[in-house]
């Protein structure tokens, strides 16, 4: 007989995050003037601790546009788009977006602090 360890589900982490896919509708050159505001703003959410993750993803096939993804900490759809459209980008119309509830079950993360020289990383 042979016996496994199959997970439950119901032991897993279950975190509901949101999961904004953000789409470029503007020329480059437009959204470029915006990057800065932009940045303020993930680094803003970073610090109140809604942002989750964010950053640009690239496409695997050549032509398709970069694409980015925001994940916030949001109590409901509606409160992440709220946090979406605080986004300049957005905001302006240079950008649209899509929100995907994603719940967190499987994962990991490492950090390493060192106190030598009072450094850190995440892997």
């Amino acid at each position: 007989m042979v016996v496994t360890n199959t997970p439950n589900t119901a032991d897993m982490l279950r975190k509901d995050l949101y999961v904004i896919f953000t789409r470029p509708v503007a020329p480059k050159e437009k959204i470029m003037e915006l990057l800065p505001k932009h940045l303020e703003r993930q680094v803003e959410l970073e610090k109140q601790g809604i942002l989750f993750a964010a950053g640009p993803m690239e496409p695997q096939e050549e032509g398709k546009p970069r694409t980015g993804m925001i994940i916030v900490r949001a109590a409901s759809f509606e409160e992440a788009h709220e946090i979406a459209m605080g986004d300049p980008f957005h905001a302006e119309g240079l950008r649209e977006f899509d929100i995907w509830n994603w719940s967190m079950n499987e994962g990991s993360f490492t950090v390493t602090i060192n106190y030598s020289d009072q450094s850190a990383a995440v892997v």
